[in-house]
Order: C-alpha cells, then structure tokens, then sequence
C-alpha cells in the first residue's frame, strides 16, 4: 500500500471507531490490533487490542515501515467479538487506558515525542522496536536519558536476568513504541524484583 493510502485507511478507521490490523514486521503472522488513536506525520497512535479482546496498552507505529494496513476481516470480527465479553465481564481495560485518553490528546502534537517524554518523566517502562532488528528483538526496559536526538535505555532480557543492559537508541531509528500496558507492568515487576530497581507508588 503507498503510505497516503495508509494514511486515509487510518482517518477512516479513526473516524468510524474501527479495528485495524498494522502490519509493520516482515512477515503477515505478525501484526498489530487496535483502534487509531491520532496520527502525526510520522507516527499512528494505536489503544493496542490482545487476542483477548483486552486493552494491552498504546502503540506508536512509525508509519514509513507499515507494509499495509487491513479493516473488515474475519480476525477483526473475532476479536471485536472478544472485546464485548471483555467488556461484559470487567476487564477489557484493567489499565484504565480509556479514563487516561480522557485527559490526554494525542492530536496535534509529535506523537513519539510526547509518550517518551510521559514515560520519563514518570519513570514507567517501554517496549521499542528499532528498524535495526526490525521485530527480531524487543527492548523492555527503562529510559534514563532523554534528549531531542536520542535515548539511554536500560533494558532486561528475559532469557538472562544475570544483569540490565544498557542501549543507546537514535530517535529516528524507534520503529514502533509500546507504553502504559501489560508489558510495561511486567517490565516493571521484572525490573523491581529482580534488579531492585525503586519505582513511584501508582
């Protein structure tokens, strides 16, 4: 898909509250679910849906590396599906994300820029995907420098917990970004357990 088609599928799916799939990776098995948000020039804002039909936290999705964006599918039905009994038992958004959209727009403004800027500030871990490793790799951890070019992550690796490790990540190489969700509280369980690393009480 050329990107100004991409772009008109998300003002469309924004505007009539649709699902969308984001295919960003290499490969069609790997995909993202959500409802757009808000859309930059360079970034789409997704609330990020699970197969659940759960709230799993915000994605930012660079919008150069989307291959193709899809709407209406058999999958989008099944987890629109799964999103009522979600709601009908309680715990489509355990993380309270829609009361935090409420108080926060995410229109006008850069979009990476403000969710790395919320996560430093008040210190919750990230997911982040690079264009390096294009989804080969995740990095889960905790931004300890932020500048107009760059960050400094500490980052875990759930496969060797022996140490945190440290990354040093370009802004303009972020592929997509993950905030506020199932994996930052896992990041941080991880992060405070293991590593004893001091968070602020919620």
């Amino acid at each position: 898909m050329a990107p100004e088609e991409i772009k008109e599928q998300f003002a469309l799916a924004e505007q009539q509250g649709n699902l969308v799939e984001v295919y960003n990776f290499d490969d069609d098995d790997t995909f993202n679910v959500g409802f757009v948000i808000a859309m930059d020039a360079l970034f789409v804002l997704l609330l990020g849906i699970d197969w659940d039909g759960k709230i799993n936290g915000l994605t930012a999705i660079r919008i150069s590396s989307i291959r193709k964006v899809q709407t209406y599918t058999d999958y989008l039905t099944t987890v629109s599906l799964k999103c009522k009994v979600a709601e009908d038992h309680h715990y489509f958004d355990v993380w309270g994300l829609q009361e935090f959209l409420r108080h926060h727009d995410y229109r006008n403004v850069n979009i990476l820029r403000t969710l790395l800027n919320d996560s430093y500030q008040h210190r919750l871990p990230v997911v982040i995907g690079t264009d390096k490793y294009k989804a080969q790799d995740d990095f889960e951890g905790l931004i300890t420098d932020l500048s107009e070019i760059k960050l400094n992550l500490h980052y875990i690796n759930e496969h060797d917990l022996s140490s945190m490790w440290e990354y040093e990540i370009l802004l303009v190489k972020i592929d997509y970004l993950r905030v506020r969700g199932t994996q930052m509280a896992q990041t941080r369980e991880i992060m405070q357990n293991v590593f004893g690393v001091k968070f602020p009480k919620n």
